[in-house]
């Protein structure tokens, strides 16, 4: 899971997720959700997935280079003052977890690429090793019929590239990252049925050039999370995301104009989103929760859709956002086959802006949001979409729930429960007619995540960090997602049952 928009935001989510307490922030445990797969379209995927620095380790192994992100936690970056070195071991375990997900009865399984690994320099030469594993991993998928869905990248740029000339706010990157996906698409392509160039481009903005809780850490008084020793949070955030843009548009030209005749895939680009309730039902309120969805969803699905930003934000922002040409808009608009979807939460939105008037200001008080809840509002989120932005074909790419570690790990009852009721979002949703073509939950493995590190738990499957062999075991949610995705009748248990299963007994 990525971190979000303002202090008080992240705050918020931080003691959430580390202190999940499932009757507060949702209102109830709810009974499982009464559907089957067979409720689904026929070609719906159910999938899970991880990222290359979350999952992969073997840091400094094979060729592989530093990411922004092993610089931030060996910087001491994250409160647990964890890293990402070890790991899950997936680079060293990848066998036997496309086994797990095979056994899981998993359609696809979404995973991302390191540049770092493959592209050690950033550019130029590629890693045999690296790419000799990600070869390898591809094929191991499709020997168990899983469908590899591919994230070009998500959030770990290769620390060259921001020591050369400043990563994302330097339009030298489109160059890069088209060159690295060309890399990608020539090496992978003939087997790899679904790119997401870049995930959470709006999270990017806000975490890692506004309140600079995510790497390169960059960040101004009075807007920054950690002590920032560099940055402008009131511009930089929209520069690194117009920068985004302009090289995911890039990499769908060049994927468009030479590969996809002959390799028949689809290509998109994924958005973090919150669903958006207004406090109370004044107009200022109900003003500032569209407010609220143009700055992080029309941030990025207003130029795709129709070239260019949301009016809001160009009345608000003025001159600090950058301004596409003729040109860049036409290349961004259009440019994807699919949106990949996050959704983890909801958020209740009060009106601030009369307080928000004076300068300086950042992303967030362009816009602010506030209080975090958890109800069920990824059905809306879908449909606002489709009557917002015609309908795209859409994939929820990350949906999870995050535990404590002190929790019952194994018997995880409240994560099913949550993804039941998630899923049974979905369900409504497409039944009123949102383009949805597929769910992956977050995550298949417990791994390192971007704001709580180790202390934070999303698997489905249980990795023992303790152990130099990070054995993995799977949790009572495993159990339900492999039951739903079989079509068996367990997926028809209520809260009670649940409780009074455990995972012994499967």
């Amino acid at each position: 899971m990525s971190g979000l928009g303002s202090l008080a935001s992240a705050l918020i989510i931080l003691v959430l997720l580390l202190t999940w307490d499932q009757e507060l922030c949702y209102g109830q445990i709810h009974d499982v959700y009464k559907y089957s797969r067979d409720d689904f379209p026929a070609g719906f995927i159910f999938g899970a997935g991880t990222s290359a620095y979350q999952v992969e380790g073997a840091a400094a192994e094979d060729g592989r280079t530093p990411s922004v992100w092993d610089t931030f936690t060996h910087a001491g970056g994250m409160l647990d003052k964890s890293t990402g070195d070890v790991a899950s071991d997936g680079y060293h375990k990848y066998k036997e977890d496309v086994k797990l997900a095979a056994d899981t009865g998993l359609d696809s399984y979404r995973f991302s690429i390191s540049w770092s690994r493959l592209l050690p320099n950033g550019r130029g030469a590629v890693n045999p090793k690296g790419l000799a594993y990600y070869n390898s991993l591809i094929d191991e998928l499709l020997k168990y019929g899983i469908k590899p869905h591919v994230t070009l990248y998500h959030l770990d740029l290769p620390q060259v590239i921001e020591d050369e000339y400043g990563g994302w706010l330097n339009e030298k990157i489109v160059e890069d990252f088209t060159a690295y996906a060309d890399v990608c698409f020539r090496e992978f392509g003939d087997r790899v049925s679904h790119w997401t160039t870049i995930v959470e481009p709006n999270v990017i903005g806000t975490s890692s050039y506004d309140n600079g809780m995510f790497p390169p850490n960059r960040c101004s008084n009075p807007f920054g999370f950690f002590n920032c020793t560099a940055g402008d949070s009131t511009t930089e955030p929209y520069v690194a995301v117009h920068n985004l843009l302009l090289a995911h548009a890039s990499a769908v030209t060049l994927y468009r104009t030479k590969y996809q005749a002959n390799q028949n895939g689809l290509i998109g680009l994924n958005v973090y989103s919150f669903w958006y309730y207004p406090f109370s039902n004044s107009i200022l309120d109900i003003q500032a929760t569209q407010r609220s969805l143009d700055f992080l969803i029309g941030w990025i699905m207003n130029p795709l859709v129709f070239g260019d930003y949301p009016e809001v934000m160009k009345k608000i922002v003025r001159s600090r956002l950058p301004s596409f040409t003729k040109d860049q808009s036409e290349q961004v608009k259009g440019s994807f086959d699919f949106i990949g979807l996050n959704h983890y939460l909801s958020v209740w939105v009060k009106d601030n802006s009369n307080a928000s008037k004076t300068a300086p200001r950042d992303y967030n008080a362009d816009f602010i949001p506030t209080d975090i809840i958890d109800p069920a509002g990824l059905q809306h989120c879908l449909e606002y979409i489709k009557n917002a932005y015609g309908n795209p074909p859409i994939y929820i790419e990350e949906n999870g729930y995050g535990l404590f570690p002190t929790n019952d790990t194994i018997n995880d009852v409240e994560r099913v429960s949550y993804m039941s009721g998630f899923i049974g979002s979905v369900l409504d949703a497409i039944r009123n007619g949102a383009n949805v073509k597929g769910y992956y939950a977050w995550s298949f493995l417990d791994v390192f995540e971007f704001l709580g590190g180790y202390q934070m738990r999303f698997g489905l499957y249980y990795v023992d960090f303790r152990d130099s062999n990070r054995r993995r075991q799977p949790k009572l949610s495993a159990v339900w997602y492999s039951e739903l995705l079989k079509k068996k009748a367990g997926i028809r248990m209520s809260r009670k049952e649940l409780q009074g299963r455990s995972y012994s007994q499967q």
